[in-house]
């Protein structure tokens, strides 16, 4: 993905710091923002905490920070059905149907999906603020935050 990302912002990448792996092998920075897109859904709340936390110090003040991943309802039923809808999306998009369930029931088994409410406070938690939902589509939420 990084390469990706190198690729999409040709010239402009000499602007950006790439950092693959973990939070604690961030440079201190400061920054001036971040973005994390379909990894803080692999983090318990715990740790997703400590990662929010450890961003938000990197980050110059009132800088941009940039989370998307999967969030949506885990009450009664609610999780079933929301990972119903992921796979019926993959499966009418022309995925094999036999991969499609084998993914839904990996991603039940060993993601800690959070619901949105929770995924807020714990930007909130890390010392974000102005944390608003700019993105939602099916199971994937997206929101910025400022340091």
């Amino acid at each position: 993905m990084l390469d990706e990302a190198r690729r999409v912002l040709g010239p402009d990448a000499e602007h950006v710091t790439f950092c693959e792996g973990y939070i604690d092998d961030v440079p201190e920075g400061p920054f001036d923002g971040a973005i994390c897109l379909l990894t803080l859904h692999f983090l318990d709340a715990a740790e997703r905490t400590r990662t929010g936390r450890e961003l938000r110090r990197r980050l110059k003040p009132g800088a941009p920070f940039i989370a998307a991943h999967f969030s949506f309802p885990q009450d009664e039923g609610k999780r079933a059905l929301w990972l119903s809808r992921h796979g019926a999306f993959g499966f009418q998009s022309g995925a094999d149907r036999e991969q499609v369930e084998k993914m839904c029931a990996a991603l039940d088994a060993h993601l800690p999906i959070l619901t949105p409410e929770r995924d807020e406070a714990i930007l909130r938690e890390a010392g974000f603020t102005d944390v608003a939902l700019f993105y939602a589509a099916f199971a994937w939420r997206g929101w910025v935050a400022h340091a």
